[in-house]
């Protein structure tokens, strides 16, 4: 029996599985028992670094009458969002085991997504297809062509960072073309770009540098959470706006903090194909009325 299948199988409460994508880590709760009301607070307080988890996003797994599972997603601010690429590499991995299958379906707010557990034991993910048109995005203005839009970093006549590709693949991305992704403080205008007016949902905004036809290098903040060593979305987008501008072909490596994430744009029906790795980190029990955790010994 597997470490996973053990910590499926055990324990009373709440279940919870500290789990990571390339480093983007999660808390994830087995809510199909047993329904969570889980507010801001909650989940800043499971999310916080120097409490006794810390994640970058807490994932409660609940029924669904569309898939095996559906995939509820907050980022550590307490905000709801609607995808999660690396997430959901761990829940399918999750879920295949407990189902003892290599296939399995995931809902979340955004979709119902297709998983594929490898022989290698990397995780595919179909994301399904990006959406392009200003409004889905969505942005606040209206843009015919969103492989670059009008916005800038710097001064007007010399902009340090300019015209960004914008896609939702599930969640609002903005693109930045640039040399050297390590050249720009990230840290910095991430948190500003996020809340430009442009962006009514806010947005995820990623420096891509274009290594060759076939591998693109990223550095990531995210809407909610801030620095990422990984999002799945973000590799998902910016490799699809990569594919738009003829900067790569459309199966492409992408190359973040965290390690590497295999994307192919599958022609046909222009679904988003993602692969990676997951990892279980530990397991435990989590009493939601007061928020204190038991950790396992697996």
């Amino acid at each position: 029996m597997s470490v996973i299948e053990q910590a499926m199988t055990t324990g009373t409460k709440i279940r919870l599985f500290k789990m990571n994508g390339l480093g983007n880590d999660f808390a994830v709760l087995d809510a199909r028992e047993r329904t969570l009301a889980l507010t801001g607070d909650h989940i800043r307080r499971i999310a916080d670094r120097d409490g006794e988890i810390g994640c970058d996003q807490v994932i409660a797994l609940e029924t669904s009458q569309a898939a095996d599972v559906f995939m509820r997603i907050w980022n550590s601010d307490g905000g709801e969002v609607e995808a999660c690429g690396n997430a959901a590499r761990c829940v399918a991995a999750l879920i295949a085991a407990e189902l003892n299958r290599s296939q399995i379906t995931i809902e979340t707010e955004a979709a119902v997504l297709g998983a594929q557990l490898n022989a290698d034991g990397s995780v595919t993910i179909d994301m399904g297809a990006p959406r392009f048109n200003w409004d889905e995005i969505p942005l606040a203005e209206e843009f015919h062509d969103t492989r670059a839009i009008e916005l800038q970093v710097g001064p007007i006549d010399d902009p340090v960072m300019h015209t960004p590709s914008a896609v939702n693949v599930g969640n609002p991305h903005c693109i930045f073309w640039v040399d050297d992704a390590e050249a720009h403080d990230l840290a910095r205008i991430g948190p500003v770009l996020e809340h430009h007016p442009l962006f009514p949902e806010r947005a995820n905004i990623t420096l891509a540098q274009t290594i060759g036809p076939d591998v693109l290098k990223l550095r990531v903040w995210e809407r909610g959470a801030g620095l990422t060593r990984a999002c799945g979305t973000a590799a998902c987008a910016a490799a699809v706006a990569a594919a738009r501008k003829g900067l790569t072909g459309r199966d492409v490596t992408v190359e973040l903090p965290g390690g590497i994430l295999s994307i192919s744009w599958r022609e046909g029906d222009d679904h988003v194909l993602m692969t990676g790795p997951f990892a279980l980190d530990y397991s435990g029990l989590l009493d939601p009325s007061s928020l204190n955790f038991e950790r396992n010994s697996t």
